[in-house]
C-alpha cells in the first residue's frame, strides 16, 4: 500500500464519520465518542476503523428505532 492510498483511506474515514454524525444529528441521536479508532492509525500503513463508541441504553433504543 503506498502512502497515498493510506492518505486516501484516512481521509475517506474522516468523511464518513462526518457523515454518519450528519445524518445521525437530524434524527436526533448523537453518539459521544463517534471518531476514527486511533489504534488502527498506528501501523506503517494505517487502514483506519471507525469506532462507535459507547452510548446510553436510550441512544441504542433510539437508534434501533431509526433503522426499523
Amino acid at each position: 500500500m503506498t502512502a497515498r492510498h493510506s492518505a486516501q483511506c484516512v481521509e475517506e474515514a474522516e468523511d464518513v464519520v462526518k457523515e454518519l454524525r450528519a445524518v445521525l444529528e437530524k434524527a436526533g441521536i448523537t453518539l459521544p465518542t463517534l471518531r476514527i479508532d486511533p489504534g488502527s492509525l498506528a501501523r506503517e500503513t494505517p487502514c483506519p476503523l471507525v469506532e462507535l463508541g459507547r452510548c446510553s441504553v436510550e441512544t441504542v433504543r433510539r437508534l434501533a428505532a431509526v433503522l426499523r
